[in-house]
């Protein structure tokens, strides 16, 4: 470490709370009557912290409200402890590492700060801290007014009377970590802003610092990171499910949201300084997006289908491409059997009939599902699911695809399209988004299906000619049909919609909805999180549908090298050489290849000239280059 000495405010900085804040909500009781005393107090912090009361008086006035007495100040002592701001816990080291040149100052109260520091492993000699009172009944009667951090201006005090030496470096959130600052008693004052953003603090800052990775990265101070990740934007569009910002946000980057898919112009503009783009179905990410987009890293589907990808164009640009295979299996599943049941049952349509208040009790062209053939177009993990679930309610089933598949329970895998519409009473498509599948359900297949068979598409909308299938529809040659997915649709809730299918008998039309359950939407979000942040943490292309699959674990005690390339020959070699004449001390290395990419993963000894990484970022064939510490 070098020679400066850190000083961490503790609110809102060390930890993600107010103190005083936390306090009201242990002390105060419940009801209309706590509730104005606990906003009276948020609201006293926040004028504090923002220079708009002095902060002797605004700490006197809660005191006041609150009616602390010592068992209060212990519970929120006790839950400090597992409250620390994100990005401080992750670099939990960095303080361990350099106790001896770390302070805490702090308005707060050393006993609930006095925890926070053991755990950081800090002396108590290097808290500076407001002391509470107490009468003989354990009452909080204040705190040791002459101390210079009760009162505004008193840190700087404070801070002078420590007599340091060398670069003195503040961390903090409020208007009083700025006045020490202004008062010239520290060399620069970084405005944490990871909890809470004040503008007239960060207004008096050197520097914003959305996390202390930040602070340490620009202090150069070897932290968690050797980039601070909340420098690093990821921009989710589509309405990604909330739990794949959260778990983004946790890991430090910074997320931005979308709730539409963005056309290839908007993309573009969007996608400036972006390194990960999450996308659903909608929207369409190019060679041209991908190409314009020099940042970017990676990109996550979350949904099954990568097809509006640029797979190519991603490989060919290093960047890693991951989706969901898995996530939301089972809720198109579940939708494709009630479809089954409902246009067998033709519910549909007498739903609609009562809502007219026409009343239509017949059992004519119902039928029960039981005895019937199910033909499965696409046998794999939903095709294979969907086929146990209708064995359990008693369908025969059979299955065509292209790749050799196991058979689960009694289905039956025949050899042509052809024979199973030809043999099946359901068809339901289950195949991938390849261009090859476009127009694998036409006129032609259509006349070949059983007279009055139904048919279900839950895969992709341009697997199905839709005015083929009205027309089957119309002439009763296919008795009826499900379709969730449509050759063009709208790229947002509330546009229009339109369809030959529309209005036609015994048809329903759902809006792409096969994963959209609740259940499948977090299931899918915390999988591609997972899959994207184990690429950005550790070089792990686990399941990367483009890129050579590596499982990696956490870099320890090293740097990691990532060195995509185009897998031609000499590159091997020329990496190792220029590995070797940069000096570096090779801990470990991985290879892996396929027939256009290949990926080395190099785990080094950190003490090297960070100008010797420019020779492998020269070597011929580099698509990507990054490093991780």
């Amino acid at each position: 470490m070098a020679s400066q000495t850190f000083i961490f405010d503790f609110d809102s900085t060390l930890v993600a709370f107010e103190t005083l804040e936390l306090l009201a909500e242990i002390a105060l009781p419940s009801g209309a009557e706590g509730d104005a005393a606990r906003d009276e107090i948020a609201r006293l912090t926040d004028k504090a912290m923002a220079g708009e009361v002095k902060f002797e008086d605004a700490l006197r006035r809660r005191l006041q409200r609150l009616e602390l007495r010592h068992e209060h100040v212990a519970a929120a002592a006790e839950r400090s402890v597992s409250a620390l701001t994100p990005s401080v816990a992750r670099n939990e080291t960095f303080f361990r590492d350099h106790a001896e040149r770390i302070y805490i100052l702090s308005g707060g109260f050393r006993e609930v700060i006095a925890p926070v520091a053991e755990r950081l492993g800090l002396s108590s000699q290097h808290i500076l801290a407001n002391d509470l009172t107490y009468d003989p009944e354990g009452r909080v009667t204040g705190v040791d007014w002459s101390n210079p951090v009760s009162r505004a201006g008193g840190k700087a005090e404070a801070v002078r009377a420590l007599n340091l030496q060398g670069d003195v470096v503040l961390v903090g959130d409020g208007w009083t970590d700025a006045e020490v600052r202004l008062a010239g008693a520290v060399d620069r004052f970084y405005a944490f802003t990871e909890v809470v953003r004040r503008p007239t603090v960060v207004a008096a800052a050197d520097a914003e610092a959305r996390s202390l990775d930040e602070v340490l990265h620009a202090e150069g101070v070897a932290g968690r990171w050797s980039f601070p990740r909340s420098r690093l934007k990821v921009l989710l569009l589509e309405n990604v499910h909330p739990a794949a910002v959260a778990r983004l946000k946790e890991e430090g980057y910074s997320v931005e949201t979308e709730t539409g898919a963005l056309d290839e112009e908007a993309l573009i503009a969007r996608l400036q300084g972006v390194h990960v783009l999450g996308v659903r179905s909608k929207t369409q990410v190019s060679r041209r997006v991908i190409e314009a987009s020099e940042r970017l890293v990676a990109v996550g589907a979350f949904c099954i289908g990568v097809n509006q990808i640029d797979l190519e164009a991603a490989s060919e640009r290093g960047v890693a491409v991951f989706n969901a295979p898995y996530s939301n299996t089972r809720s198109v599943v579940e939708l494709a059997i009630g479809l089954a049941i409902a246009l067998i049952r033709d519910v549909a349509d007498k739903s609609a009939a009562m809502h007219r208040g026409e009343w239509n009790k017949s059992a004519t062209g119902s039928r029960e599902l039981r005895g019937k053939t199910l033909g499965i177009v696409g046998y794999g993990a939903i095709g294979s699911q969907l086929s146990v679930l209708a064995e359990a309610l008693g369908m025969r089933v059979i299955f065509h695809d292209l790749t050799e598949r196991l058979a689960l329970g009694n289905a039956r895998r025949v050899g042509s399209l052809d024979r199973l519409l030809s043999e099946a009473d359901v068809v339901s498509l289950h195949v991938d988004g390849r261009a090859e599948n476009a127009g694998l359900i036409g006129a032609p297949q259509l006349s070949r299906m059983k007279p009055g068979a139904l048919l279900l598409n839950l895969s992709r909308g341009h697997v199905v000619e839709v005015g083929a299938l009205a027309q089957a529809l119309g002439s009763g040659r296919i008795g009826g049909a499900a379709v969730d997915v449509f050759p063009e649709e709208p790229r947002a809730n509330g546009e229009p919609f339109d369809s030959p299918l529309c209005g036609l008998r015994n048809v329903i039309l759902t809006p792409h909805i096969g994963g959209s359950t609740e259940e499948a939407q977090e299931a899918i979000a915390e999988f591609a999180a997972e899959r994207l942040l184990g690429f950005l943490n550790r070089g792990d292309t686990t399941f990367s549908v483009n890129l050579p699959n590596v499982q990696l674990s956490d870099v320890t005690g090293g740097h990691r090298l990532l060195h995509i390339h185009r897998n031609q020959p000499g590159v091997l070699a020329a990496l190792n050489q220029a590995l070797s004449e940069a000096g570096l001390n090779i801990l470990g290395q991985h290879l892996k290849t396929d027939e256009r990419i290949g990926y080395v993963i190099a785990d080094v000894d950190g003490d090297y000239d960070p100008k010797a990484l420019d020779g492998l970022k020269a070597v011929p064939g580099t698509l990507r280059f990054r490093h991780l510490r």
